[in-house]
């Protein structure tokens, strides 16, 4: 269990209270430790309306996205009959209402488009309630098609959370994760699978990845058979978004092929026809048209599922009582919003969709904490008060605010105790200041000192203000001078002292494996396992190497910069635009190739490594990919495959996964970014080195070949040539060396390919060696072809040199990466 509520919050909660204004706090999520109370109306098959009173402590914030927040909880007590509930058992809370405002904000911007009214999950508790019966059906549903009455999680109940102002519901607590990040060095064989080339899975691995998708897809073909065709938007494999509403529970954690959980039946984002957020969202777009749905959400098709239904007698018999009370409550929900793509003309000439309607709209105020009761019955009563209200909150920025003043007493009496009195102004900017305090501290933009000093400094406060619309670490970076020095320090010291000193590299490893373990890349048994090994020396070097890479990752970007401010500084006569356009390219040519100087120095830092202690073995896999940009970085993480596979495995997952959740929305954990991040930083180069290890077999058998290098350096020079000369002809003039370039490059790299190609049965080491040295050759002839065929009689020694150096460097490093390409291709 999380420790309980945060002294910093509770004190900065006592100081709001204190400044005693009439306003309540505005709270946005609830913390560990919290103790709240509900009336929350059962989902049962005898009696559709059983309310009963629940008391529950908030164990854990889980997470919150678009949909709604997400909180473990324990059951303290129940005041009712008929209850589901067990005391002191652990259930899952979900509201309604993300924790975040942009959050809000965006997925409410969305919704009114697409339905031109507000969000009714949050705010109408039928429509909470219609989402549920949903799921009632189809966890019954999946129980039988799954054989499996956990296939989907059970729903208990719904809520109104009057503190929020949303709507929520109470369901069963997974014990769960995501996946397992597997080892698979047939990363071929999955890609085939995945096409429906084989059909045999004896020799694939990545055993619970495929099961999720099997599982994602027949799931997906059930709520389609149901008539809940928006409701697979949850489970559709392709919009990349849908692998963690699965979970796969932890009492099957040793069968990778059962366990697995639907969880998620709360769409957060209203997907436009106009807006596709994922890949699979166009083709989505597409069935939702066919079917009539323009604009797509959680609408589900009664009158299949009710075919459905009746097509299972048996299986259903209980749930009937439940089919009436959803049909009731999916025709109310219907109508609550004007939804023009739906009702279209009845807007105009159907009296009850408009009672509905204005109906719904109230209830919503009331649920959103944006009237009292006073003003709901006056909106009720008077027809031209309630469109005077909902012009009201047309109004940008302030329709909020005076929506509030009109409609709750307690903010009448706060907004104009602000304009008459000084004093009470003076606590209402400081009780605003302690809300705006607590949303950083749990954002992480402050620390619990700063919160002290903030809360006690207007100026300190004003200083923060603005820099509150950056992300959260800029935020702290620049506020937080303890942070600002440890980030620098992680950046530029670290790596150094991390090379040197062999109890950081254990502290850093331990601090890798703990993420690791919180991640759910490794198992307590996998952790165990490496923690064992921490000492071996040969772990130690590897860790040395790393640190290594990791401080040369600055190099590529210094390099690239300052030639970009070289070539600004050295052509005056150019137009700034050109000149800046120039050195954009520049920094964007360093960003695209795919060895890149700070690459590079890694590579010669292997290559001397392995010279240095005459060991080309314990180097083999981690030297060529350490030439490489951004595969570079795991290099030795694969390398250790060897001799420390669950290390191996672990850092692997550490960087890649990493490196997804840089990755809006498509980053979380557990989606299929990250299994692509981590399968292609880790898996493909482990089957990469199996099909290497399977030619240099089949190599064994062959002559070695290298006549085949002059004639390919021939062929290429006399062409690049016979090209210069063309053009020298025609234009009167050489080619410009912007034009040149993507020449060098295509033949620099055709060069490499066919040199490996043609190379029989020549090492590894001695393919790419000789594509080098006919890169270089390529370039060189090329360079003297420029020079040779310039029609200027003036010679400048330092643009010779100049030209020769990048023609050169262009053609053997697109000739290696050719050659190296070749030989990983798998």
């Amino acid at each position: 269990m999380e420790t309980l509520t945060s002294n910093t919050i509770k004190h900065l909660e006592n100081r709001f209270n204190a400044s005693q204004i009439h306003k309540p706090l505005r709270t946005e999520r609830y913390d560990a430790g919290d103790r709240i109370s509900y009336d929350v109306a059962l989902l049962t098959g005898e009696n559709g309306q059983d309310t009963v009173r629940v008391s529950l402590l908030i164990e854990k914030f889980v997470g919150g996205g678009f949909a709604g927040q997400v909180y473990k909880i324990r059951i303290l007590s129940v005041d009712g009959d008929n209850s589901p509930f067990k005391i002191n058992h652990v259930y899952a809370l979900k509201i309604f209402i993300p924790p975040s405002r942009g959050a809000l904000s965006f997925r409410n911007l969305l919704y009114g488009v697409g339905f031109q009214g507000p969000f009714q999950i949050q705010c109408n508790p039928v429509a909470a309630r219609a989402g549920a019966l949903w799921q009632k059906f189809i966890r019954r549903a999946a129980s039988i098609r799954f054989k499996d009455e956990n296939a989907v999680n059970d729903v208990h109940g719904i809520l109104v959370d009057e503190q929020l102002g949303s709507c929520g519901e109470i369901s069963n607590w997974v014990d769960g994760r995501t996946w397992r990040l597997e080892v698979d060095e047939h990363a071929d064989l999955l890609a085939r699978w995945e096409k429906g080339e084989i059909a045999d899975t004896a020799t694939i691995g990545s055993l619970e990845y495929r099961s999720k998708k099997i599982f994602l897809r027949d799931f997906s073909t059930l709520l389609h058979e149901m008539g809940a065709h928006e409701f697979a938007r949850q489970y559709e494999w392709s919009t990349w978004k849908s692998q963690p509403n699965v979970l796969k529970r932890l009492e099957t954690d040793l069968e990778p092929a059962r366990g697995l959980t639907a969880v998620d039946f709360r769409a957060g984002l209203t997907l436009l026809p106009f807006l596709p957020m994922s890949p699979g969202d166009v083709m989505l777009i597409a069935q939702g048209i066919k079917r009539g749905s323009l604009v797509q959400f959680d609408r589900g098709d009664v009158g299949k599922l009710e075919t459905f239904v009746k097509n299972n007698p048996t299986d259903f018999s209980d749930m009937l009582p439940l089919l009436d009370e959803l049909k009731t409550c999916e025709q109310v929900y219907r109508n609550s919003v004007p939804d023009i793509t739906h009702h279209r003309f009845d807007l105009i000439r159907n009296k009850a969709l408009h009672v509905t309607i204005t109906d719904s709209t109230i209830i919503g105020w009331r649920v959103r904490n944006i009237i009292d009761q006073k003003t709901e019955e006056r909106l009720r009563k008077s027809w031209g008060f309630f469109l005077f209200f909902v012009l009201l909150g047309l109004i940008p920025f302030l329709g909020k605010a005076f929506r509030l003043a009109l409609g709750r007493q307690d903010y009448r009496r706060h907004y104009l105790s602000m304009i008459s009195s000084i004093s009470y102004l003076q606590r209402a900017l400081l009780a605003s200041r302690m809300e705006t305090l607590i949303r950083w501290y749990r954002g992480g933009r402050v620390t619990d000192a700063h919160v002290e000093k903030i809360s006690s400094s207007l100026p300190l406060y004003l200083y923060h203000l603005p820099l509150s619309f950056l992300p959260g670490k800029f935020h702290r970076f620049f506020s937080d001078r303890r942070f600002f020095v440890d980030t620098l320090y992680n950046i530029i010291v670290r790596p150094i002292r991390l090379y040197f000193n062999p109890v950081l590299r254990e502290e850093w490893l331990r601090e890798i494996v703990s993420e690791g373990q919180e991640r759910q890349v490794l198992s307590k048994e996998d952790a165990e396992e490496i923690l064992s090994q921490i000492h071996d020396p040969y772990i130690h070097k590897y860790l040395q190497s790393l640190a290594v890479h990791v401080g040369m990752s600055p190099i590529t970007h210094v390099i690239s910069t300052g030639l970009a401010i070289l070539y600004i500084l050295n052509h005056p006569e150019m137009p700034r635009a050109e000149a800046y356009a120039m050195a954009a390219g520049i920094l964007a040519f360093f960003q695209i190739i795919p060895v890149s100087p700070g690459s590079f120095a890694r590579g010669l830092y292997v290559l001397f490594l392995a010279i240095k202690e005459r060991n080309f073995k314990d180097y083999n896999l981690a030297l060529p990919l350490s030439f490489f940009k951004y595969v570079g970085y795991i290099s030795f993480p694969i390398q250790m495959t060897y001799s420390y596979p669950t290390l191996a495995r672990c850092m692997a997952g550490f960087w890649a996964t990493r490196v997804a959740r840089i990755i809006p929305v498509f980053g979380e954990g557990g989606a299929l970014l990250e299994h692509k991040a981590f399968n292609f930083f880790y898996n493909w180069p482990l089957t990469i080195r199996r099909k290497m290890n399977e030619r240099a077999e089949l190599r064994k058998t062959q002559k070695t070949r290298s006549w085949h290098v002059l004639l390919i350096v021939m062929i290429f020079s006399l062409t690049s040539w016979l090209l210069q000369n063309l053009h020298v002809s025609i234009r009167g003039m050489l080619p410009a060396f912007g034009v040149v370039a993507p020449v060098l490059i295509l033949f620099g790299f055709l060069g490499g390919v066919l040199v490996n190609n043609g190379s029989g049965g020549s090492s590894f080491s001695r393919r790419v060696l000789m594509a080098l040295t006919s890169g270089v050759v390529i370039g060189l002839l090329t360079a003297l072809g420029l020079l040779f065929f310039d029609p200027e009689t003036e010679v400048n020694l330092i643009d010779w040199a100049s030209t020769i150096i990048w023609c050169s460097f262009i053609t053997a490093t697109f000739s290696t990466t050719g050659a190296v390409l070749t030989e990983f291709k798998v």
